[in-house]
């Protein structure tokens, strides 16, 4: 975890850190060096060299025993001794330095005592057994779950399974991967020492894992300064472009966010509503980003107005203020308080216009929002921790009755990970697959018939849907309902969707090689894979074997089907003979219209059979026709289903049940592993036609059961 010195890809006084930090100087890390050189720590007090943490972490907890803090400063400090960095610094000043990252993001003690020890046990001679014997188990955790694995046990292997190992320590505590993270930007902020392409690797790296993770559980403040420095790594020109653009604008006389701050302090003062209104100049890879987007900046895209209020309500008060003392940008607008992001994050989104056209972007959260937001899982205090007396009465869950962590910091992305790695076979799968997994970086939740819901990344199919509900039984998936309408396993699924997963009954059935074409999350294609690879073709038949039925015949037209007879059908045409039409075969109750056809007869068709556009459209007069007494009626019926064996017997046994007998049967060959069986009934009343077509869809398998049409029978 070794990281050195200062970058020199980054010279000069506008830096990311700087940029980000307006008015708030980096601490001299040199200094506190020489300063952990001098003199041992007492029992009474903390040394000099790490007061800066005590002080951070005094703003957050007020009332917090350093005693720990205290204990682990000895231990690393006396550890470390002697040891030294590539810079030429002493070793300690990596973990103080760590440690004063996470103190100033409002970490507490248990994450400080484990940052000040996260390198003593992979590179001096204490043990985690002696961590856990003076500091802990927690501690002892989280100092393990950030030790490296060692290169000369596992060879090319080390880097990805010792993010695999750190993941795994991450999902049952979160605090690991904030140590990470704290851990990572230091590195990089002293990267400057090492070989140009050691400095590109970790920087990919770091692109690729540790900022999308950041990211993920909502630690902006980290993320933000790790993408400027990789940034200023990667994309040296592009880097010193955008230090151009922010350093002419810090000199250029006037601020339009100044004024327009102003204005909003007087706006909200005069409506009685207590903000704070400040302003957030941009981070390098933000403004990169806008003059990408917009081509030449405006004085005002350098920074976006911060408002920080007392209550959830009062944000929506400002919004109000502000859209109707400006002209909104409406287009600008989102609300991340009635719908969070994934990752914690909660704000009040929107652009105003001045009238002299000046665009200033505004964020509205409160101060509690503002703290999430800069320290996401971090600014949640300890998770695991008993609540106190205090938090007791106040908080809005209960620790779990078994004494297991309730771990509220691990949201859905965070599980999913954690299942599909067990999955992965070797460490190159699971490298590739962790960052494919981390490019997603939006997520959206479907629900389930029962009311659960899933998590899944922005893109994900019905395929994923079935693989994060039923693991490996997914094979078995043999379609899905989307909103109550049949879809394919390839639907695209959008935020708030409800998804019926149907499943076949072929234990043996598995999935197609086309499945990896429509997986979008890890878990979805190592499974898949790992079914294809173990039934290599020709063995593996997707979707299991074909229905056990007779073989298809050839689909009828719509003349060769029996003539259903008038049944009770009474038209105004005195001695007609009345026939239903073999195209739509209405029964009662259907609403119905006739028209004559040759021979004096009258056929009598559903008003929305396409037969009957087409008769009026050709000047056929229509027959006045009715309903008489209830009897019995023939009726045609079209039942769609997934392939599987026995299908055809068990949709016979079902209408046989429903008293109804079958004049004709003919099943279409299969496509796409679907089926389609057209039924003409004879019923011995119409009332049972909506019983009749409800057995028949609770067949296994059935998906629809409709009405037939066969437009050839119109004109007959």
């Amino acid at each position: 975890m070794s990281a050195e010195a200062t970058n020199p890809a980054m010279p000069g006084p506008v830096t990311p850190g700087a940029q980000r930090r307006r008015g708030r100087p980096r601490l001299d890390l040199r200094r506190l060096g020489r300063a952990a050189l001098m003199g041992g720590a007492t029992r009474d007090r903390l040394p000099d060299a790490i007061g800066h943490v005590a002080e951070a972490h005094r703003a957050h907890y007020p009332d917090a025993d350093l005693e720990p803090l205290r204990r682990a400063w000895v231990l690393a400090e006396s550890s470390h001794r002697g040891q030294m960095r590539k810079s030429g610094e002493p070793y300690i000043t990596h973990p103080l330095a760590v440690t004063l990252i996470l103190a100033q993001l409002g970490a507490e003690i248990t994450t400080l005592t484990a940052s000040l020890l996260h390198d003593t046990v992979e590179d001096t001679d204490v043990t985690l057994d002696q961590v856990r014997t003076e500091f802990g188990d927690d501690v002892c955790y989280l100092v393990d779950g950030v030790t490296k694995l060692e290169k000369v046990d596992y060879g090319a292997a080390a880097e990805p399974e010792t993010f695999r190992k750190m993941l795994v320590a991450t999902g049952n505590d979160v605090r690991v991967m904030s140590i990470k993270l704290a851990d990572r930007l230091h590195n990089m902020r002293t990267l400057g020492v090492m070989r140009p392409e050691k400095q590109a690797r970790i920087a990919k790296v770091t692109r690729d894992v540790l900022i999308p993770l950041a990211e993920r559980l909502g630690v902006q403040a980290l993320k933000t300064e790790l993408e400027d420095l990789v940034f200023a790594i990667l994309h040296p020109e592009e880097y010193e472009k955008v230090k151009s653009l922010i350093a002419a604008d810090a000199e250029r006389d006037g601020d339009p966010l100044e004024q327009t701050a102003d204005d909003v302090r007087g706006v909200l003062r005069e409506a009685g509503i207590a903000a704070e209104v400040l302003i957030r100049p941009r981070h390098f890879v933000s403004v990169h980003r806008v003059h990408r987007k917009r081509g030449e900046l405006r004085a005002a895209d350098f920074g976006r107005l911060l408002v920080l209020v007392n209550e959830d309500a009062d944000c929506y008060g400002v919004l109000g203020e502000l859209h109707t003392c400006f002209t909104p940008v409406v287009s600008e607008f989102k609300d991340f308080i009635a719908v969070p992001k994934f990752n914690l994050y909660q704000s009040l989104h929107t652009a105003v216009a001045r009238p002299d056209g000046e665009v200033a972007e505004v964020l509205i959260r409160t101060h509690q929002m503002h703290k999430v937001a800069e320290a996401g899982v971090v600014a949640l205090r300890n998770p695991y921790a008993p609540p106190s007396e205090e938090q007791s009465d106040t908080a809005s869950g209960d620790a779990a009755d078994d004494g297991e962590r309730a771990d509220p910091t691990r949201p859905g992305w965070l599980s999913r990970l954690l299942d599909w790695q067990q999955a992965a076979p070797d460490p190159d799968t699971f490298w590739s697959t962790l960052r494919e997994d981390l490019a997603q970086d939006r997520e959206i939740a479907v629900f389930r018939p029962d009311g659960g819901t899933l998590g899944l990344p922005a893109g994900a199919t019905c395929v994923d849907a079935a693989y994060a509900q039923y693991g490996e039984d997914a094979h078995a998936c043999i379609g899905a309902r989307v909103n109550g309408r049949l879809a394919t396993l390839s639907t695209v699924l959008r935020d708030g969707d409800t998804v019926q997963l149907l499943m076949g009954q072929d234990v043996a059935s598995g999935p197609s090689r086309e499945w990896l074409d429509h997986a979008r999350t890890p878990a979805a294609r190592i499974a898949i894979r790992r079914w294809l690879t173990s039934h290599p073709a020709p063995a593996a038949t997707p979707q299991g074997a074909p229905p056990e039925q007779p073989a298809p015949a050839p689909p009828q037209h719509a003349a060769d089907f029996p003539r259903p007879a008038a049944a009770n059908a009474v038209v105004d045409r005195e001695g007609a003979s009345v026939r239903l039409a073999g195209c739509c075969t209405p029964v009662p109750p259907d609403e119905v219209t006739a028209f004559a056809v040759r021979g004096g007869v009258v056929t009598v068709h559903r008003v929305e059979c396409p037969a009957v556009a087409r008769m009026k459209e050709v000047g056929r007069a229509e027959v006045g026709v009715r309903w008489g007494d209830s009897a019995g009626c023939r009726v045609t019926l079209t039942a769609e289903s997934f392939g599987r064996a026995h299908l055809l017997a068990d949709l016979t046994e079902a209408i046989a049940l429903e008293g109804v007998e079958i004049m004709s049967a003919t099943v279409e060959p299969p496509s796409q592993q679907r089926v389609r069986h057209t039924y003409t009934l004879q019923l011995p009343d119409a009332a049972h036609l909506p019983g009749l077509m409800r057995a028949m869809r609770a067949v296994p398998g059935v998906y629809d059961v409709s009405r037939a049409q066969h437009p050839a029978a119109a004109t007959s």
